[in-house]
């Protein structure tokens, strides 16, 4: 059998699934992720002859894959934003971010410490790494697309996109810290710099790159030239050059990608907010979306069939339940008090904080740059968590955001 028609089969299904996938399970307790994880799987497990994906031994193909997928996603989240970008209006936003994910990271790695014998740096990293919600698997949780009417009054889909559009940036400073941290001589050797480079110059050059660059993008697409702007072709795909030209620049003057790319969508999306090209932006940035991710999923799929879960142990399991069950739950419960959040909306915002492929990108990232010493056990406890956040939250997504509607629409009668 050749494998290449195999795997141009293969390729073509899970393409037409993932136009297809989404609408099956529409209203359904089940998500695209976990069909697409079993799928791999399965294919990884049929006797075609391919080799199971490894991220341990392929880390810069695994950082570069999931790196691609995080930064499309940021762009379709930025770009579903309708609410205008404030301090009263995204405070919960600014709460998770300052209160949640610090907690988050600064208790799985107590738990990494304490409980699973890590050293302080890669315990560290272990926290850096899940921290942050997911923008890839979160769909069934996040706002709809532009002009979405819902999207006003749906504060717990607003805080969750919000959220994981800005927290996989903001896991970067952590994860430095930890990288840095496992090179260093003693601790007066790189706090000082760290603080500067990291998380000052860093966070600052990928804010402004991300407003300047997503101002002037979108007045070359709105407004420039006066007559044939691209707002008036329905060119779609102009995200995507969007997404890599952010990306890249930011990079280049040192600072964080992720965060200028989800700026810049944000800002392209208050720029002439009424137009229907903002339409024509996201459905592109979220087709390519489904399509990366729904590859990923695969290659996971593919990896667990691999033995990516073998080097965990009860230890590392349990700790995984715990980061996903309580120490989410518990940061952001605690970060959203006395913001007048209903407990039912407080409740399922604190549930629902999606581990997934930017926990592996991180990861990735980390091996890439340094000799972590465990990578096989770090990947099996990340691995774990994804898996199980893919099928708690893909179960439960979907009656909880229709239960979570139905009281808003009683309430409002």
């Amino acid at each position: 059998m050749d494998l290449y028609d195999v795997e141009l089969l293969l390729g073509g299904l899970a393409i037409l699934g993932a136009a297809v996938i989404p609408k099956a399970l529409a209203g359904r307790p089940l998500s695209m992720p976990i069909v697409y994880v079993l799928l791999g799987a399965v294919v990884f497990a049929l006797p075609f002859g391919f080799d199971a994906p490894d991220p341990v031994n392929q880390p810069e193909a695994t950082e570069r894959l999931t790196e691609l997928a995080v930064i499309i996603s940021l762009t379709g989240a930025g770009l579903r934003l309708d609410r205008p970008v404030g301090w009263r209006s995204w405070h919960r936003t600014w709460r998770l971010l300052a209160i949640a994910m610090p907690l988050t990271i600064a208790s799985v790695a107590l738990l990494g410490w304490v409980a699973l014998g890590l050293g302080p740096a890669m315990a560290l990293l272990l926290g850096a790494v899940l921290a942050p919600t997911d923008p890839v698997l979160a769909a069934d949780v996040q706002v709809g697309p532009p002009g979405d009417s819902d999207e006003e009054e749906d504060e717990v889909r607003f805080a969750l996109t919000s959220e994981a559009g800005l927290n996989d940036a903001l896991a970067f400073p952590f994860t430095n810290a930890a990288l840095a941290a496992m090179g260093a001589a003693s601790l007066g050797a790189w706090v000082g710099g760290w603080v500067l480079d990291d998380v000052v110059i860093k966070l600052v050059v990928g804010l402004a790159i991300g407003f300047a660059m997503g101002r002037a993008l979108a007045w070359l697409a709105f407004r420039w030239p006066a007559t044939g702007q691209l707002s008036k072709t329905s060119e779609g795909f102009v995200a995507i050059a969007i997404t890599l030209v952010v990306y890249g620049t930011a990079d280049l003057a040192h600072g964080y990608g992720f965060l200028a790319v989800f700026v810049a969508a944000v800002t392209i999306r208050n720029y002439e907010r009424g137009h229907d090209y903002h339409q024509d932006l996201h459905d592109v940035a979220d087709a390519t979306e489904r399509l990366l991710m729904s590859g990923l999923l695969v290659l996971f799929g593919g990896a667990l069939f691999g033995g990516l879960l073998g080097p965990l142990t009860w230890q590392g399991a349990v700790v995984g339940l715990v980061i996903v069950l309580v120490v989410r739950p518990a940061a952001a419960t605690i970060a959203l008090l006395r913001t007048g959040s209903p407990p039912k909306e407080l409740a399922a915002i604190a549930f629902f904080g999606i581990r997934g492929i930017g926990s592996a990108y991180y990861l990735a990232h980390a091996i890439v740059e340094v000799d972590i010493g465990r990578p096989r056990e770090l990947w099996a406890i990340v691995g774990f968590v994804i898996v199980v956040s893919i099928l708690l939250h893909g179960v439960t997504a979907t009656p909880v955001m229709r239960r979570l509607q139905a009281v808003r629409e009683s309430i409002e009668a």
